[in-house]
């Protein structure tokens, strides 16, 4: 997919970067632009870790600066796809205010992926009309709403990949909502069901595996296609402790993984970390519960910017 479109995006973003703010570290001089959907802020933060565009609306559950530069975004209660001048151009609410919508994917099609949890929990693919085209209904092993499920997205092959929470479960379903792989998260060589490995994203990666962060468990895991462990990243290999509730994630064409600590009330909020382990750069400002890194050291992301 072809990125150049966000151009005009970019140009504003990389302004004013003569100096750094203090909300980002600077141990290898890597900055990074980037977009939150968090509890206090939802928008985009510059290098230079100043707030560039703000959507007004905190408490949003997901979303993305899209190629043409539009900002998609998922709340509980609505999706809203913002122009750069925040003129609403897409709009979905949720069908009954008990549920609780989860996910906001564009789609190679031009329809947007968004999930509505509730009694009958589903994945919804929504043209741009705001009219729901196809309905995939999901399995969740619980009642519990808000703990159904988390970041659905779309797969090459036409299949969904979804986490489901209190499942341990990353479930892989067909167009017709049938499951045909799970990735099991309460696996012994993760710590069982006692280390509440909550699946929150999970993510295919261009190797074929899918990286998966693992809330209240305090780690991000890669699977590889028979759902075995290949790699994992924790608070046992850091003496600060960074994961607090890990939520959002994304794999850069470094091999880098950037991690979003929901839960830290203080400290590092999002971080990145090499294969190796090793921290390359935080940022200490806004909670995020999803993120889309957009660029690293003034130069824009190429390739796939979806995480």
């Amino acid at each position: 997919m072809n990125f150049t479109k966000i151009v005009t995006l970019i140009a504003f973003i990389l302004c004013g970067f003569v100096f750094i703010n203090k909300t980002q570290s600077q141990d290898n001089a890597v900055t990074h632009s980037f977009f939150i959907a968090g509890p206090d802020f939802t928008g985009i933060i510059g290098e230079d870790g100043k707030e560039v565009w703000n959507s007004g609306k905190p408490g949003a559950r997901d979303g993305f600066v899209l190629p043409n530069s539009n900002i998609l975004i998922c709340w509980a209660d609505e999706v809203l796809e913002f122009d750069q001048n925040k003129k609403v151009i897409f709009t979905f609410k949720r069908e009954l205010a008990e549920n609780e919508l989860g996910t906001a994917v564009r789609l190679k099609n031009g329809n947007t992926l968004i999930t509505e949890s509730g009694k009958n929990p589903s994945l919804l693919e929504v043209n741009n009309a705001g009219k729901i085209i196809k309905t995939v209904p999901l399995l969740p092993e619980t009642d519990n709403v808000h703990m159904q499920t988390r970041m659905a997205r779309k797969l090459d092959n036409g299949n969904y990949l979804v986490p489901h929470l209190l499942a341990f479960a990353v479930k892989e379903y067909d167009p017709a909502g049938k499951v045909v792989k799970t990735f099991k998260t309460d696996l012994e060589t993760l710590g069982g069901t006692k280390a509440e490995n909550w699946p929150f994203t999970a993510i295919v990666l261009d190797n074929g595996n899918t990286l998966v962060s693992l809330t209240h468990g305090n780690k991000v895991v890669e699977f590889d296609p028979k759902g075995n462990v290949v790699w994992q990243v924790s608070n046992d290999d850091f003496t600060e402790k960074p994961f607090q509730d890990p939520c959002g994630i994304q794999r850069l064409a470094n091999g880098n993984t950037v991690i979003a600590s929901y839960g830290a009330q203080k400290g590092i909020k999002i971080f990145e970390v090499t294969p190796d382990k090793k921290i390359v750069w935080t940022y200490l400002d806004h909670r995020a519960h999803e993120l889309q890194i957009l660029t690293t050291n003034g130069k824009p992301l190429t390739g796939k910017l979806l995480k």
